[in-house]
């Protein structure tokens, strides 16, 4: 996928212009254009040069953009919201003095010097001002009559006409005025050709002040990574640009500042704060063989890291490519809107003969037929319907990238909020992933203690995951560990594939085998008493895993263990189910085990012993009846599945596989991240349907008032001067509806 940078677009109908001359290009396969970034993305084998001329030819110019998500905006120039403000501030310095002339003297009987005396004098006055007023704003000009000479008019087109044509008439006016021997003062229009572009422009400064605002979540995520970083090379440190980082170096962080790649930690130990990607306030300790990310800061320590990954295989890059493309590409909601603009400018333009024919015909007033005519070209706003999605969808997806919920592309963040199932993996997604003891028996006779220092010394020989799950409950939970020579001596190691371990304890002719494993393994050596028995069962039918120890023909106990629940699932499943979403839960394991976590968790639907080929297909099952499915994994299993669904989701902690897959990135293998998903998916989907509500209300209101359809019956006109303001005001209202987003509560009800 390729970015380009796009200039000279102004309104949907640019942006319709653009897209439909890229397609045109042999090898291009996908085309989306953003009007809010001024960006395009092209998919497909088109050389580069093809398209800008494509572009150009349309009437636009377009430069590849960085590759780098890393890039930071360079600043080649005051920004376009600044450039606004100067045009707005010099140009009403001028429309106040033409105001005064044409309104304070004539309205109110201001004094005026006398050189203005007559009434040739006034009206050139005004026009004076108004062609400076032009001049400062002659970019309306330019790009409007550019887009017709292009067969592509646009909302600079719609404002040009209006401020134009007042300004033609009033200059015949004036020019007739030479003629007359007593003339009478006519109607000018001058003050309407100004006013209408000093409007406009308020308005288009606003809406740029507004639409920095929702593109700041990508610049304040380009903004964590520093520009210079301190690395340890041949034992001295020093300064280098962070493009100068390379795979291996080690990297000193000192606190308060940034890490400026990815990396393990190799000296040192500190609290990191890692909002900046997880969205987790409270800080994270940070010791040697721990992992650190771009973009988070160093609070309290000096730390010294290895530099595993850099530039753009950080996951701070990785975070803002997947925000910007999702940015720029389209929700289906859109589709409709943009259908409208494309055909929005000339069907305006059209209104606005039909208007002026009309009035002509009606009362044979010329001054009357240009105001409503002129009402209608100004009043009209294509930007509304350009600007009513992407503006949503950008700031949803800064929302999302705050909460460590990434949206690969519109579509999926539009689609999530539909979800009617969610079916979740088991293993690594509503649990752990990590075996954990849950529970010890001892023998009679033996003490949890004694038990518990047997199975150690056996099982810290094994790299098995269960054995794992023993030495890591005995090392955070006893002293056992911390007294090495207590242990008892072991003098052999056998693993017994599929059975269990086997250690002698004692010295050579004299030890007794130590054993641990199945309960088939240990009942060859040990006798199990009935009662015993009865208890390990009862483990075993709540779907954990019970492992036995003995030591000769003495058995030890027994241990379970249990890839436990995760904290926030039974939380996420409360908070689907009161927004009407079913859960479902998918796992490959057995029955019992499949149904315990799924009773913990509190999900009735329960689909276990399933083959990970066959996830595929329960997922399909369950779209066929028209639901929009969301499937949530982590492992390369659930790949075919996250691609089968609606939306595939895909837990940060996952398989590289299973990410690439998936639709949406839940980077903090949350599962209440889930929850959040689908509550700013709904709230972004609510924010589009305002936004294009608003966009079609407008219009369909504003036009036929402009056009005097409701003078005959409330004697409700508009003036030109309204209507630019009405016009300015449509799009800054989209806008500033859109930002609303940022206060969503993801972690409540919607």
């Amino acid at each position: 996928m390729d970015h380009y940078a796009v200039k000279g677009m102004s309104c949907a109908a640019c942006v319709a212009r653009v897209e439909k001359a890229v397609k045109t290009v042999e090898g291009v396969e996908a085309v989306s254009v953003s009007l809010l970034t001024n960006s395009m993305t092209v998919e497909g084998t088109a050389p580069p040069d093809l398209i800008k001329k494509a572009v150009k030819d349309a009437g636009y110019s377009a430069k590849l953009a960085k590759d780098s998500p890393l890039a930071k905006t360079t600043d080649d120039g005051p920004s376009e919201f600044q450039v606004l403000r100067r045009r707005f501030f010099i140009s009403l310095g001028f429309l106040l003095v033409l105001m005064y002339l044409s309104m304070g003297h004539m309205m109110f009987g201001w004094p005026l010097p006398g050189f203005l005396s007559s009434h040739f004098a006034m009206g050139a006055a005004q026009a004076v001002l108004s062609l400076i007023i032009m001049v400062i704003n002659g970019k309306f000009f330019v790009n409007g009559f550019r887009g017709v000479l292009h067969g592509a008019p646009n909302m600079d087109t719609l404002v040009a006409l209006g401020s134009g044509v007042s300004f033609v008439y009033s200059l015949v006016l004036l020019i007739l005025l030479l003629f007359k021997e007593d003339p009478e003062m006519p109607d000018f229009y001058f003050e309407s050709a100004g006013m209408i572009l000093v409007l406009i422009t308020l308005g288009k400064m606003l809406e740029a002040y507004s639409k920095g605002k929702t593109t700041s979540a990508i610049d304040g995520l380009k903004k964590l990574a520093p520009d210079r970083a301190s690395v340890i090379r041949n034992g001295a440190e020093i300064t280098v640009s962070v493009g100068e980082i390379e795979k291996g170096d080690i990297v000193a962080v000192r606190p308060g500042e940034s890490f400026p790649c990815d990396g393990t930690v190799t000296s040192g130990s500190s609290s990191v704060n890692e909002a900046s990607l997880t969205g987790e306030s409270v800080p994270v300790d940070k010791a040697v063989g721990q992992k650190v990310s771009a973009g988070t800061v160093n609070l309290t320590g000096y730390l010294e890291f290895r530099a595993d990954e850099t530039g753009d295989e950080t996951m701070l890059a990785k975070i803002i490519r997947l925000v910007s493309d999702a940015s720029a590409t389209k929700a289906p909601v859109q589709r409709l809107a943009d259908r409208i603009a494309g055909i929005f400018v000339p069907v305006v333009i059209g209104i606005a003969i039909v208007t002026f024919a009309v009035w002509m015909i009606v009362n044979h007033n010329l001054p009357n037929a240009l105001t409503h005519a002129i009402s209608v070209l100004v009043v009209s706003c294509p930007c509304a319907l350009g600007l009513a999605t992407p503006v949503a969808i950008m700031v949803g997806n800064g929302v999302g990238a705050r909460n460590g919920i990434l949206f690969k592309t519109a579509a999926a963040l539009e689609t999530c909020g539909k979800a009617r199932k969610i079916v979740f993996d088991k293993t690594g997604t509503l649990t752990d992933g990590v075996p954990k003891v849950t529970d010890l028996l001892p023998s009679e006779g033996v003490s949890q203690d004694e038990m518990l220092k047997f199975a150690y010394a056996l099982e810290i020989r094994s790299e098995h995951p269960l054995a794992k799950a023993m030495t890591d409950y005995v090392e955070n939970n006893t002293n056992i560990a911390a007294d090495r020579d207590g242990l008892p001596r072991i003098t052999g190691f056998e693993a017994v594939t599929g059975f269990g371990l086997r250690g002698p304890v004692g010295s050579e002719g004299e030890s007794v085998p130590l054993l641990g494993g199945k309960r088939a393994f240990i009942a060859e050596a040990a006798e199990i008493p009935e009662e015993f028995e009865k208890r390990a069962r009862s483990l075993a039918e709540a779907g954990k895993t019970v492992f036995y120890f003995a030591l000769g023909t003495k058995l030890l106990g027994a241990v379970a263990v249990f890839d436990t629940l995760k904290a926030d699932a039974q939380e996420a499943v409360e908070a689907l189910l009161e927004l009407k979403v079913t859960p479902v839960l998918l796992s490959g394991d057995n029955r019992v085990t499949a149904a315990t976590v799924g009773r913990e968790a509190g999900i009735s639907e329960v689909l276990s012993e399933v083959l990970p080929e066959e996830k595929e297909a329960k997922v399909r099952e369950m779209k066929a009846d028209g639901s929009v499915v969301v499937m949530v994994g982590d492992g390369i299993n659930d790949a075919p599945a996250l691609t089968t669904a609606d939306v595939g989701m895909a837990i940060g902690a996952g398989t590289d596989i299973a990410i690439d897959a998936a639709d949406v990135v839940l980077i903090n293998s949350r599962v209440t991240d889930v929850v959040g998903a689908v509550r700013l998916s709904r709230a972004v989907y609510r924010n589009i349907r305002e936004n294009l509500f608003w966009a079609f209300f407008y219009n369909v209101l504003m036009i036929p008032l402009a056009a005097g359809v409701f003078t005959g019956l409330t004697g409700w006109t508009m003036s030109p001067m309204i209507g630019a303001a009405a016009m300015s005001l449509s799009s800054f209202t989209v806008v500033m509806n859109a930002l609303r987003l940022n206060f969503v509560k993801l972690k409540k009800k919607a």
